[in-house]
């Protein structure tokens, strides 16, 4: 097997991997020492492998390799927000970032180049769609700001959650995406908790149904409108599924995870859907189901026309919800002096034009597949 055609060990999970070490005449248990040297230790050289023989580290040299992205950009804020660009083929890039808090780090994975929703207030929209991220290319992403940070998954947690809130739309690149969330809550992975891992979606519904019988985390639906009309202005992905079917197939995520809610992120924008009466109506979708509101101050990028609601204006709309017992909270700008804020990740996202009619092509494709 020639360099061109070696296997990129970052693209299986637990499984696969035993299935590769099966196929090469190796026993599972080998396949496991490898996974824990690539995410426990941050090691790509086989070389380094001191627990496994020559003969295998020589033969694993052959078939197989330990590829990340290539780091283009490491980008430091102001606030200790960290953000990666991080190159892929064709000249595209994707953007990772991790925020730090006191009692946690959330890193922000991307999973897709680009995106093809067209929500009209997202940065990453303006830039069109691309291509599915493999997954190597996602847990990539998180293999390589664990290793700046000197992530230890059982020692040094610097990496407490992973939230799937980067560029793209994870559900439409679904099994690369859960092959990498399987790897983000192995014990031989990164070893995170199941809630502390979370898909975010505009609302497919088909996948929401499918990722709740292979996959337990944590699920978040941009929601950022109350009712049709508003919500199919924002997020046109509305049109195909309305706010009565997307709630109906949240309702249906969490009664296979008791005692879990689902978070809905309400991106705040001024004159827009920041009044009193959307927030009134937002509390009474919230109370058909165990549901929590993050509120998210818009944060502008060039060519929008949208602006950010006033701090007094969020802090009225909160009050509605939390007093009718929404759960409501909200969520701090962190990393805008870099373009690391919510909504402001942008990548590079190359020969795009010609890929939207793909781009819708998979969306038919993937919710057909799910129903």
């Amino acid at each position: 097997m020639t360099a061109a055609t070696k296997v990129n060990l970052l693209d299986f999970d637990r499984e696969g991997l035993r299935a590769l070490f099966a196929r090469i005449g190796e026993k599972p248990f080998r396949a496991d020492q490898v996974m824990k040297w690539i995410y426990h230790h941050h090691v790509d050289d086989f070389g380094q492998m001191t627990d496994l023989g020559k003969a295998l580290r020589g033969k694993l040299a052959d078939i197989a390799e330990i590829a990340p992205a290539a780091t283009l950009l490491d980008k430091h804020s102001v606030d200790g927000t960290r953000k990666w660009l991080l190159g892929m083929d064709g000249g595209n890039a994707v953007e990772t970032v991790y925020i730090p808090e006191p009692t946690r780090g959330t890193l922000c994975v991307s999973s897709q180049v680009g995106c093809g929703l067209n929500c009209r207030f997202c940065s990453t929209a303006t830039q069109g769609f691309n291509r599915n991220l493999a997954a190597s290319e996602i847990i990539g992403q998180v293999w390589v700001a664990a290793k700046a940070l000197g992530n230890q998954p059982h020692q040094q947690r610097r990496i407490t959650n992973v939230v799937m809130m980067g560029m793209g739309e994870p559900l439409l690149n679904f099994d690369n995406v859960v092959r990498a969330m399987n790897v983000m809550r192995d014990d031989l992975g990164f070893g995170l908790a199941n809630k502390r891992v979370t898909l975010s979606t505009a609302g497919l519904v088909p996948l929401i149904d499918r990722l709740s019988e292979v996959c337990d985390v944590s699920l978040a639906v941009s929601l950022h409108a109350p009712n049709d009309e508003l919500r199919t202005e924002l997020v046109p992905l509305n049109k195909r599924y309305p706010i009565a079917e997307l709630l109906a197939a949240c309702a249906r995520y969490a009664a296979k995870r008791p005692r879990t809610s689902i978070t809905f992120e309400y991106t705040m924008m001024r004159d827009v859907n920041d009044s009193p009466e959307l927030a009134r109506q937002l509390v009474k979708l919230m109370r058909r189901l165990p549901a929590k509101v993050n509120l998210i101050p818009f944060n502008p990028f060039p060519g929008t026309g949208y602006r950010r609601s006033e701090p007094d204006v969020i802090a009225a709309f909160q009050k509605i919800l939390l007093e009718a017992g929404v759960l409501t909270m909200l969520r701090r700008t962190r990393g805008d002096d870099i373009d690391a804020a919510c909504g402001q990740l942008k990548g590079q996202v190359l020969d795009r034009t010609r890929r939207q009619a793909e781009f819708r092509k998979r969306i038919e494709e993937a919710t057909a597949h799910a129903a």
